[in-house]
């Protein structure tokens, strides 16, 4: 099993460029299939994860090119033109690819499986399921869990359904599903989430309605193909943002390029500014739909906060190197309302409370989140590349974000940080250990 080796380093510096956005990766081929006509899709994650949507989709009849670097074609079938697959559709390590797939495999006229690696066969799926039922999906989970089995024929009906906890995944669902119902669909959310799938069905010709935390959907007779650039992926850029921000070097300036800064997104830009992070957002533009930017990070002296709750769904899946963060600022921080965090690839804050303790860290796992224990207000001041971790081992869980959140660590440890069970790395970031590199950071991967 593959694990990281994490030596520290002297700092941080220089310009890096993160992959394709996961979430815009995987529904451009979702609804590029479905599509009449051919999507051009630029920027494209070849990431495990959206290969795997990838072969799902092809298994289901769809022609889908890889015409070069990040760059694929998608061939539409139609709103209906769908095959059904000659076997379970394995969705590897995907959460999102498998609630989104349940939605849209939710309206056709076939049977479906969906399955999962290891982890993802652990994950909670009913969520989606329910109000997938509600419009009269047929859909059976194995105690609340993968397989997902997906009976076909199923006449879908409009609803009004009002999330219980904010989730873009369960939103997506239902909208996807909604695609084939008789009536409009409006999902409405307790908490802004984001809206990956609004703006991308808005792109396909879609009528979709947002405001005041309700998003109608009009069924279409068809979507129209389209050309879509994918931005880079914020979460994947949140971790040089934080190694940025606890960088010993305070002369360095690292600058992450081509960042998706979708506002639904962007909740770890307004925590890190909250703890007194130097961050500035440049050079705006657009890829298609969604807003893109640079983002130059300076060091700084963070300080620990209570983490508003109305941000925790706006980065949901940057808390684990958050974590890290709150670890080199100076006092305590508390993150409360994430309960989110659970049920992702991993239990993620018991898992970065595992590693913030053995790397002798002190910190408190709470019912809905975490109490983590920075550095002592006045001590140190005047070294803010202070040593923060004793190094160490740390295992990752088969969690991507964990191993990634460690390896940035490293910035402030006093030895190096052995990390475990980090396959799972490629299925958002390929080449994770070479990006960090060039950033400065000093990741070898070991068999």
């Amino acid at each position: 099993m593959p694990h990281y080796i994490v030596e520290p380093v002297s700092g941080v510096s220089g310009t890096v460029r993160v992959p394709g956005d996961k979430s815009v990766s995987h529904r451009s081929l979702m609804l590029g299939s479905i599509a009449d006509g051919v999507t051009e899709v630029s920027g494209f994650l070849e990431s495990e994860d959206c290969l795997s949507t990838m072969k799902a989709m092809r298994a289901l009849g769809v022609r889908i090119e890889q015409i070069g670097p990040q760059a694929v074609r998608v061939h539409g079938v139609g709103l209906r033109g769908l095959k059904p697959a000659s076997h379970a559709l394995d969705m590897g390590n995907s959460g999102t690819a498998m609630r989104l797939m349940t939605g849209l495999l939710s309206g056709q006229s076939f049977d479906s499986e969906l399955i999962g690696d290891s982890s993802l066969m652990k994950r909670p799926m009913e969520r989606a399921a329910k109000p997938l039922r509600e419009m009269g999906a047929r859909i059976e989970t194995l105690e609340g869990k993968p397989p997902v089995k997906i009976k076909g024929g199923a006449a879908l009906k409009g609803i009004r359904y009002e999330l219980p906890v904010a989730s873009a995944q369960v939103k997506s669902a239902v909208l996807l599903a909604g695609l084939y119902a008789n009536t409009p669909t409006t999902v409405i959310e307790p908490a802004i989430t984001r809206d990956h799938t609004e703006r991308m069905l808005l792109s396909f010709g879609c009528q979709v309605d947002a405001a005041h935390g309700e998003v109608a959907l009009t069924p279409p007779t068809s979507l129209k193909a389209c050309t879509l650039e994918v931005p880079g992926d914020f979460s994947s850029s949140a971790f040089f943002m934080v190694a940025g921000s606890i960088n010993p070097r305070q002369d360095a300036v690292l600058t992450i390029s081509g960042v998706g800064v979708n506002p639904t997104r962007t909740g770890l830009l307004d925590i890190l500014a909250l703890m007194g992070a130097d961050l500035r957002v440049v050079n705006h533009r657009s890829a298609g739909a969604e807003p893109v930017a640079d983002i130059e990070v300076r060091p700084a002296q963070l300080k620990g906060i209570h983490v508003p709750e109305h941000l925790v769904p706006l980065a949901i899946d940057e808390f684990p190197v958050l974590f890290v963060a709150a670890a080199c600022a100076q006092g305590e921080t508390i993150v409360t309302g994430a309960e989110e965090l659970r049920v992702k690839e991993s239990d993620r804050i018991a898992v970065m409370a595992e590693g913030l303790k053995a790397l002798g860290v002190t910190c408190e796992v709470l019912p809905d989140g975490i109490r983590i224990q920075g550095r002592p207000e006045g001590r140190n001041q005047q070294d803010p590349g202070a040593k923060v971790f004793s190094g160490g081992t740390v295992d990752s869980h088969g969690d991507h974000r964990i191993a990634m959140s460690f390896s940035v660590a490293s910035l402030r440890a006093a030895a190096p940080i052995k990390i475990l069970d980090v396959a799972n790395v490629a299925t958002s970031f390929p080449d994770f250990p070479g990006t960090a590199g060039a950033a400065g950071l000093h990741v070898t991967v070991h068999e």
